[in-house]
């Protein structure tokens, strides 16, 4: 397989909010097209269970880490290539979603969303980056909602426009490094997150998929793809972009 297959043959990643949703069904890509990877995330267990599920958890090895918490990042990485000699794709998949008003909304809620949705990914990055080096690829899972507003979800909004500069800014910086810096924003996707309004025919559901083009909510396996595309060497020329994965639903 070469460049335009976007094989990952030979790579080595690190997957954070890797138990479950977006995060799991990227690290199972990304070990489908060849990586070793590393998953970490808050629930050791869950984490076992999706590296036992996969079809090469030789390949797979899990992590338990709170990512907020201090030294966790450097744990985080530094296991990584203590078990595979080194870090070539970064993502940061990791995030919480809080629904609140604007007035009913604390400080410790704002505070709790930024800590794991910026400042985490942040720290991480940082960890990690002695060990990218030429042909690097990180890759951060924003939201539509960094881009467009969202009623009742200030916090997270906020959180996730942060991401979408700090995609742009990285990108400037680590560029003459030889490291690729671009983000995903995903729509709406069926997760754990969300599957109480979701996972069923609900009034919410009906009204997101009629103001859909592709006329329904997505899955995490249709983000997977696009993240392990920008992981490889296909998107080479591919630097500070956010690939909008939504149905259409930014399009109206």
């Amino acid at each position: 397989m070469g460049q335009e297959s976007g094989s990952l043959e030979g790579r080595v990643a690190l997957v954070t909010g890797a138990s479950s949703g977006i995060g799991a069904a990227c690290s199972a890509e990304l070990v489908a097209r060849g990586a070793q990877v590393l998953v970490t995330g808050r629930d050791e267990q869950r984490l076992r269970q999706h590296v036992a599920a996969g079809a090469a958890p030789d390949r797979c090895e899990p992590m338990a880490a709170d990512l907020t918490a201090a030294g966790a990042p450097e744990a985080v990485a530094g296991r990584c290539v203590e078990r595979f000699g080194r870090i070539d794709v970064l993502v940061h998949s990791a995030g919480i979603y809080v629904n609140e008003p604007f007035e009913a909304a604390t400080m410790e809620s704002f505070d709790s969303q930024f800590a794991i949705n910026v400042r985490a990914p942040y720290a991480l990055t940082r960890a990690a980056l002695p060990h990218l080096g030429e042909g690097g690829s990180i890759v951060f899972i924003s939201s539509v909602f960094g881009q467009v507003g969202l009623i009742g979800a200030s916090g997270y909004c906020a959180t996730k426009g942060a991401i979408e500069q700090l995609t742009k800014t990285l990108a400037l910086e680590l560029a003459p490094r030889g490291i690729r810096v671009n983000a995903i924003a995903p729509g709406f996707i069926l997760t754990a997150l969300n599957e109480a309004n979701f996972s069923r025919p609900t009034e919410i559901r009906r009204a997101v998929e009629a103001d859909t083009p592709a006329g329904r909510i997505g899955s995490v396996e249709e983000i997977a793809p696009a993240v392990a595309y920008l992981a490889s060497d296909a998107a080479s020329f591919v630097q500070g972009a956010t690939l909008v994965v939504d149905g259409g639903w930014t399009a109206r």
